[in-house]
């Protein structure tokens, strides 16, 4: 069956010559689209991924969100192309909210998060996540360019730092200073091009290695977001599927190491600090902010969640090791 895409998608692929003037391709909307609508469209050139953004996201509470940042999602495609090509997707025309890029097959890209939910942890896939990100992350360091051209302080703040920090702080006031602190710190860290949704749901396991999608939240900033974000979504997991956890706390562990090793642009200490105090904050923020992940079902869960977190708030450590021993200790 083939879904209808909307006029102002069909009039983009023509303006942008993707799309001849009588040809009118079959197209399927693709699932997981909380921020944007997405479609497989059969060009007679071939496939590709169209992807708009939506000024409400798909989500409980009401969350807004300026449609610009789809123009900084392609630009960050381009950025980081360049600096790791194997690792994004071919961006191929953008305008006024909507982009193309190429059509990556799941029979040879599945979504990595597809595969942790099957118990697949590969602690090798995930040390080339952290590679990969680590390289983006020191191509793009120390440039005033792209601090210029991904000036999104604001968009960044409404669709990352508030959602997640301060509106997790107000479920918890006990903690609002130290969320505030958190939110503050992370915003006036200004080193690299960040990702900001570096979550396994957003990334393929090519057959060259990790790729990276769904990059909305590009923001010139911290590092240590990204690294906390995906280093948060494996501590979750733990949760979701019980037997992999020993595997899932080796990935997390084997990320963060390989990270590590490609860090070139700042002491290694002050960012695994700064990664080490984010993470638990981020940890509860998912499943007492604005996006909980869907798949902590059970009040248990959420409940253990809030414990580990909140301890690790309130004692923090400047470890990753620390997080990865308290979390494993918190399982049993």
């Amino acid at each position: 069956m083939s879904d209808s895409l909307p006029e102002p998608v069909l009039r983009f692929l023509r303006e942008s010559g993707l799309l001849g003037m009588n040809e009118t391709p079959p197209a399927a909307a693709l699932p997981g689209g909380v921020s944007s609508d997405i479609w497989r469209v059969d060009l007679a050139r071939g496939p590709v991924c169209v992807k708009r953004a939506l000024p409400r996201l798909r989500v409980a509470q009401v969350w807004e969100a300026p449609v610009e940042r789809n123009r900084y999602e392609y630009e960050w495609f381009q950025v980081a192309g360049e600096a790791v090509p194997q690792a994004v997707p071919r961006v191929l025309a953008q305008h006024e909210g909507v982009f193309a890029m190429e059509y990556l097959a799941p029979a040879r890209h599945p979504v990595w998060k597809a595969l942790l939910a099957e118990g697949r942890a590969d602690a090798g896939f995930a040390a080339q996540v952290g590679r990969a990100l680590a390289a983006i992350h020191a191509a793009t360091a120390g440039r005033d360019d792209l601090a210029r051209r991904f000036a999104t302080d604001r968009i960044f703040f409404d669709i990352r730092l508030e959602p997640y920090l301060l509106a997790t702080a107000r479920k918890h006031p006990d903690l609002q200073e130290i969320l505030a602190a958190l939110e503050k710190r992370t915003a006036s860290t200004k080193l690299c091009l960040v990702h900001g949704d570096v979550s396994p749901k957003n990334i393929l396991a090519g057959p060259r290695g990790p790729v990276f999608l769904d990059a909305e939240c590009a923001w010139y900033g911290d590092p240590a977001f990204d690294l906390a974000f995906c280093l948060n979504h494996l501590l979750l997991k733990c949760l979701w599927v019980p037997r992999a956890a020993a595997d899932f706390l080796l990935s997390f562990q084997s990320l963060f190491d390989a990270y590590r090793s490609k860090l070139s642009w700042e002491n290694v200490d002050a960012l695994e600090s700064r990664t080490a105090t984010l993470l638990p904050a981020l940890l509860l923020a998912r499943v007492d902010g604005k996006s909980p992940v869907e798949y902590l079902v059970s009040e248990k869960d959420r409940q253990h969640v809030r414990t580990t977190a909140r301890e690790l708030l309130l004692r923090p450590t400047a470890s990753i090791a620390s997080i990865r021993e308290a979390w494993q200790k918190s399982l049993k």
